[in-house]
Protein backbone atom coordinates (compact mmCIF):
# COMPACT_ATOMS: atom_id res chain seq x y z
CA UNK A 1 0.00 0.00 0.00
CA UNK A 2 1.45 3.32 -0.88
CA UNK A 3 1.24 6.80 0.48
CA UNK A 4 -0.42 9.23 -1.29
CA UNK A 5 0.81 13.08 -0.78
CA UNK A 6 -1.58 15.91 -2.03
CA UNK A 7 1.45 18.18 -1.98
CA UNK A 8 4.25 15.79 -3.67
CA UNK A 9 4.46 18.88 -5.73
CA UNK A 10 6.52 20.76 -3.48
CA UNK A 11 10.60 20.80 -3.48
CA UNK A 12 10.09 21.40 -0.05
CA UNK A 13 7.04 20.44 2.27
CA UNK A 14 4.69 24.29 2.81
CA UNK A 15 6.50 26.34 0.79
CA UNK A 16 6.11 26.73 -3.22
CA UNK A 17 10.00 27.04 -4.25
CA UNK A 18 13.40 26.56 -3.04
CA UNK A 19 14.62 28.76 -0.88
CA UNK A 20 17.37 30.64 -1.56
CA UNK A 21 20.64 30.07 -0.35
CA UNK A 22 21.17 32.80 2.59
CA UNK A 23 17.61 32.08 3.60
CA UNK A 24 16.58 28.66 6.26
CA UNK A 25 13.88 27.25 8.17
CA UNK A 26 13.30 28.01 12.30
CA UNK A 27 10.41 26.01 12.30
CA UNK A 28 7.47 24.37 10.39
CA UNK A 29 4.24 23.71 12.11
CA UNK A 30 0.13 22.80 11.81
CA UNK A 31 -2.63 24.06 14.04
CA UNK A 32 -4.13 21.41 16.46
CA UNK A 33 -7.47 20.18 15.12
CA UNK A 34 -9.28 19.67 18.55
CA UNK A 35 -8.19 23.22 19.51
CA UNK A 36 -8.94 24.56 15.57
CA UNK A 37 -12.37 23.00 16.31
CA UNK A 38 -12.75 24.87 19.58
CA UNK A 39 -11.69 27.87 18.97
CA UNK A 40 -11.83 28.87 15.25
CA UNK A 41 -15.07 26.39 14.57
CA UNK A 42 -17.38 27.10 17.78
CA UNK A 43 -17.32 23.38 19.08
CA UNK A 44 -17.98 24.09 22.13
CA UNK A 45 -20.91 26.88 21.22
CA UNK A 46 -22.72 23.81 18.86
CA UNK A 47 -22.10 21.41 21.85
CA UNK A 48 -23.40 23.59 23.90
CA UNK A 49 -26.71 24.63 21.78
CA UNK A 50 -27.78 20.58 21.20
CA UNK A 51 -27.44 20.14 25.23
CA UNK A 52 -29.73 23.21 25.70
CA UNK A 53 -32.10 21.50 23.49
CA UNK A 54 -32.06 17.96 24.57
CA UNK A 55 -32.59 19.51 27.93
CA UNK A 56 -35.24 21.32 26.92
CA UNK A 57 -36.80 18.52 24.73
CA UNK A 58 -36.34 16.28 28.36
CA UNK A 59 -38.39 18.97 30.22
CA UNK A 60 -40.83 19.71 27.75
CA UNK A 61 -41.55 16.20 27.65
CA UNK A 62 -41.92 15.45 31.55
CA UNK A 63 -45.41 17.12 31.39
CA UNK A 64 -47.21 14.63 29.62
CA UNK A 65 -44.70 11.16 30.14
CA UNK A 66 -42.56 9.51 32.70
CA UNK A 67 -38.85 10.49 32.74
CA UNK A 68 -37.74 7.78 31.54
CA UNK A 69 -39.86 8.49 28.45
CA UNK A 70 -39.23 11.43 28.25
CA UNK A 71 -35.54 11.34 28.55
CA UNK A 72 -35.89 8.84 25.43
CA UNK A 73 -37.43 11.85 23.55
CA UNK A 74 -33.97 13.65 24.55
CA UNK A 75 -32.10 11.00 22.05
CA UNK A 76 -32.42 12.44 18.32
CA UNK A 77 -31.04 15.39 19.65
CA UNK A 78 -28.48 14.06 21.66
CA UNK A 79 -27.92 11.99 17.94
CA UNK A 80 -28.05 15.26 15.91
CA UNK A 81 -25.56 16.98 18.23
CA UNK A 82 -22.60 14.09 18.04
CA UNK A 83 -23.13 14.08 13.78
CA UNK A 84 -22.68 18.52 13.79
CA UNK A 85 -19.47 18.09 15.89
CA UNK A 86 -18.32 15.26 14.17
CA UNK A 87 -18.45 17.44 11.25
CA UNK A 88 -16.92 20.42 12.96
CA UNK A 89 -13.72 18.06 13.85
CA UNK A 90 -13.90 17.07 10.14
CA UNK A 91 -13.55 20.13 9.32
CA UNK A 92 -10.84 21.00 11.54
CA UNK A 93 -9.05 17.85 10.75
CA UNK A 94 -8.70 18.46 7.45
CA UNK A 95 -7.78 22.30 7.72
CA UNK A 96 -4.65 21.18 10.19
CA UNK A 97 -3.62 18.87 7.70
CA UNK A 98 -3.60 20.93 4.58
CA UNK A 99 -1.67 23.57 6.61
CA UNK A 100 1.84 23.94 6.68
CA UNK A 101 3.02 27.24 8.74
CA UNK A 102 6.76 28.24 8.49
CA UNK A 103 8.94 30.36 9.53
CA UNK A 104 12.35 31.56 8.01
CA UNK A 105 15.15 34.13 8.88
CA UNK A 106 13.39 36.01 6.22
CA UNK A 107 9.70 35.59 6.30
CA UNK A 108 6.25 33.80 7.59
CA UNK A 109 5.02 31.18 5.22
CA UNK A 110 1.38 29.58 5.12
CA UNK A 111 0.56 27.22 3.14
CA UNK A 112 -3.20 27.41 3.43
CA UNK A 113 -6.47 25.40 2.41
CA UNK A 114 -8.23 22.62 1.92
CA UNK A 115 -10.28 22.98 -1.30
CA UNK A 116 -8.03 26.14 -3.00
CA UNK A 117 -4.32 25.81 -1.62
CA UNK A 118 -2.16 28.96 -1.15
CA UNK A 119 1.01 29.77 -0.17
CA UNK A 120 0.84 33.33 1.67
CA UNK A 121 4.60 35.09 2.04
CA UNK A 122 5.02 37.58 4.91
CA UNK A 123 8.29 39.19 4.74
CA UNK A 124 9.38 40.41 7.72
CA UNK A 125 9.70 44.08 6.94
CA UNK A 126 6.06 43.88 5.95
CA UNK A 127 4.96 42.86 9.50
CA UNK A 128 4.24 45.74 11.98
CA UNK A 129 3.35 43.87 15.49
CA UNK A 130 2.72 40.25 16.46
CA UNK A 131 0.20 39.80 18.83
CA UNK A 132 0.07 36.45 20.90
CA UNK A 133 -3.01 34.64 22.41
CA UNK A 134 -1.44 32.70 24.40
CA UNK A 135 -3.93 29.71 26.17
CA UNK A 136 -3.00 27.38 29.86
CA UNK A 137 -2.61 24.73 27.77
CA UNK A 138 0.72 25.48 26.24
CA UNK A 139 -0.96 26.11 22.45
CA UNK A 140 -2.47 29.34 21.33
CA UNK A 141 -2.51 32.09 17.94
CA UNK A 142 -0.17 34.30 16.93
CA UNK A 143 -1.26 36.97 14.63
CA UNK A 144 0.50 39.03 12.20
CA UNK A 145 -0.54 42.92 11.88
CA UNK A 146 1.09 44.27 8.28
CA UNK A 147 1.93 47.57 7.89
CA UNK A 148 2.01 49.59 4.33
CA UNK A 149 -0.28 48.49 1.32
CA UNK A 150 -0.49 45.20 1.95
CA UNK A 151 -4.07 43.62 2.24
CA UNK A 152 -5.45 40.16 2.51
CA UNK A 153 -8.92 38.88 1.92
CA UNK A 154 -10.23 37.54 5.54
CA UNK A 155 -13.08 35.16 3.53
CA UNK A 156 -9.50 33.87 1.97
CA UNK A 157 -7.41 32.87 4.34
CA UNK A 158 -9.93 32.29 7.36
CA UNK A 159 -9.61 30.18 9.77
CA UNK A 160 -5.88 31.52 9.77
CA UNK A 161 -6.55 34.56 10.69
CA UNK A 162 -7.08 36.78 13.84
CA UNK A 163 -11.30 36.75 14.58
CA UNK A 164 -13.03 40.07 13.94
CA UNK A 165 -10.16 41.59 11.84
CA UNK A 166 -12.08 41.73 9.09
CA UNK A 167 -11.33 45.34 7.10
CA UNK A 168 -7.74 45.27 8.47
CA UNK A 169 -7.21 41.62 8.21
CA UNK A 170 -4.51 39.75 10.40
CA UNK A 171 -2.76 36.40 9.08
CA UNK A 172 -2.03 34.08 12.04
CA UNK A 173 -0.63 31.14 13.02
CA UNK A 174 -3.48 29.41 14.58
CA UNK A 175 -3.88 27.27 17.46
CA UNK A 176 -0.38 26.03 17.44
CA UNK A 177 1.15 23.88 19.92
CA UNK A 178 4.17 25.43 22.44
CA UNK A 179 2.81 28.87 20.86
CA UNK A 180 4.83 30.94 23.56
CA UNK A 181 8.35 29.25 22.12
CA UNK A 182 7.13 29.79 18.70
CA UNK A 183 6.36 33.42 19.02
CA UNK A 184 10.02 33.68 20.90
CA UNK A 185 11.45 31.70 17.15
CA UNK A 186 10.03 34.71 15.27
CA UNK A 187 10.70 37.58 17.64
CA UNK A 188 14.58 36.89 17.53
CA UNK A 189 14.39 36.00 13.14
CA UNK A 190 12.29 39.15 13.00
CA UNK A 191 14.59 41.39 14.93
CA UNK A 192 17.72 40.15 13.31
CA UNK A 193 16.24 40.54 9.47
CA UNK A 194 14.51 44.08 10.37
CA UNK A 195 17.98 45.13 12.07
CA UNK A 196 20.19 44.22 8.76
CA UNK A 197 20.40 47.18 6.25
CA UNK A 198 18.28 46.72 3.06
CA UNK A 199 20.07 48.54 -0.34
CA UNK A 200 18.41 48.47 -3.10
CA UNK A 201 19.55 49.78 -6.34
CA UNK A 202 17.80 53.27 -7.64
CA UNK A 203 18.48 54.44 -11.52
CA UNK A 204 20.27 58.71 -11.15
CA UNK A 205 18.81 61.10 -13.22
CA UNK A 206 22.19 60.93 -15.47
CA UNK A 207 21.00 57.47 -16.22
CA UNK A 208 23.81 55.68 -13.71
CA UNK A 209 22.15 53.11 -11.47
CA UNK A 210 23.59 53.87 -8.23
CA UNK A 211 22.97 52.39 -4.61
CA UNK A 212 20.99 53.55 -2.03
CA UNK A 213 20.31 52.64 1.59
Amino acid sequence: MTHHDDFNFEPIRGLPEQLPEDEHILWQGAPDPKALAREALGLRWVAGYFVLLTVWRIGVSTADYPLTQSMAHGIPFVLAGLIACGIIYGIAYVQARSTVYTLTNKRVAMRIGAALTMTLNLPYTWIGTAKLDAKPSGHGTLAFELIGDTKLSYMMTWPHVRPWRITRTQPALRCIKDAADIAAIFAEAAETRISQPQVTRVQSTDGNAVAAE
